[in-house]
Order: C-alpha cells, then structure tokens, then sequence
C-alpha cells in the first residue's frame, strides 16, 4: 500500500545559493543551487510517519529534526527547487509505507546439521595446520 503525500509550500522553506563545482563564469554570477528545509516536527504530516522519519538514520537530516536537501544539478533554479521537493517527497514516501512486522522463526534440523558438519569440517582443516609430532 503506497501512500502519497503532499507537503503544504508554507512548510517548506527554500534558499537559493552558489552552486558548487564546473559550470565556468554562470556559477561565479548566478545563485541558481537550492537549499530546502523542511522542519519535520512542525510539519503536518501524520504523528507515525513524523516519528519514523526522526528516526530515519538519513544524514539530511539534522539533530534538530530538520531535513536539509541541496540540489545543484541544473542550471534552472525553478528545476532545483522542483528537483529538491522531488527528493523530499521520495524521503517521506520511503518511510509511509508501515514496515512488516517480523515473525521469528527457527531454523531447520538439516540447516543445522549442514551448518555443524561445516564448522566441524573447518576444524578439521585447521587443525592438520598444527606442529607435527614425530
């Protein structure tokens, strides 16, 4: 079940800089890389989905809870900044979907077997390695 959200402009917050890198005398002259920062904990996204991305090991993500996106690959700053809000839509589409809860499981008489004759095998191997004894 994929769920789609849509994040409301006022919560989004975009700064328009230097982009970074080749592109000759434009990126010395023009502003045209977008930082968007998106305050996660005052957003209005539902309470699950909030506490999922907090817990998010993403590193755009700030210790404060903000999710700062830099995007720089074009020349446009209106495809940037339609480039960022793509990429934050992709980072809280990812954490919509509920994650299933595991059922543990043990394993098989044969996986075990196979598993031991392996190790026993091994040791085996290893010990021929020792000092020899006349």
């Amino acid at each position: 079940m994929r769920i789609h959200f849509s994040i409301p402009p006022e919560e989004v917050e975009f700064t328009a800089i230097r982009a970074q890198g080749a592109g000759g005398q434009n990126v010395n002259k023009v502003s045209n890389a977008v930082h968007l920062r998106f305050d996660i904990a005052a957003s209005s996204l539902p309470e699950e989905i909030r506490v999922r991305l907090l817990h998010l090991g993403d590193q755009r993500i700030s210790k404060d809870g903000v999710i700062v996106i830099k995007a720089q690959e074009f020349r446009s700053l209106e495809k940037n900044r339609a480039e960022a809000l793509r990429r934050l839509e992709l980072l809280i589409n990812s954490v919509a979907v509920t994650p299933k809860a595991r059922r543990p499981t043990r394993p098989t008489r044969s996986s075990v077997t196979r598993r031991l004759d392996g190790k026993a095998r091994r040791a085996s191997v290893k010990a021929g390695r020792g000092r020899v004894d006349e």
